[in-house]
């Protein structure tokens, strides 16, 4: 069974609204693994529902987690992400190299395309859960 990794850093996230465990479980494919939170440098923006990354070396760390899980798995997360071959959408699958407890990974991740962000606010905490918490908060106030 060839295993892959994949970065994720919003609704993908343990607990989130499409926590890659509870896909894999709803489809019957074998659970992921997680390896660790990790970071990826990026602009992180709100879409209401759902963050996007535009992925800059230069810019604030994007907090995430890193699953390692069955090669199975990764149609599912594209269809989450609606990442269809031949198709342009907003998001779209990469690759890109990340240290997780000292050990550097490959992963796959579903950052956006840059013009899409255009005049939407910035998460400047680069954690999606924590600022979606601190939103849902202030919403029931």
């Amino acid at each position: 069974m060839l295993t892959i990794y994949v970065f994720v850093y919003g609704t993908l996230r343990a607990g989130e609204s499409n926590d890659v465990a509870r896909a894999a479980e709803a489809r019957a494919i074998a659970q992921p693994r997680l390896i660790g939170e990790a970071t990826l440098r990026g602009h992180l923006y709100d879409f209401g529902a759902y963050p996007g990354l535009v992925r800059d070396d230069t810019a604030q760390p994007v907090r995430g987690e890193v699953y390692e899980m069955v090669q199975a798995l990764l149609p599912v997360l594209d269809e989450i992400e609606e990442v269809y071959p031949g198709e342009v959408g907003l998001f779209v699958r990469e690759v890109c190299e990340i240290e997780v407890d000292g050990r550097r990974l490959s992963c796959f991740y579903y950052p956006i395309h840059a013009d899409r962000a255009t005049g939407l606010p910035r998460i400047e905490s680069g954690d999606w859960v924590d600022h979606d918490r601190v939103r849902r908060e202030r919403s029931t106030q």
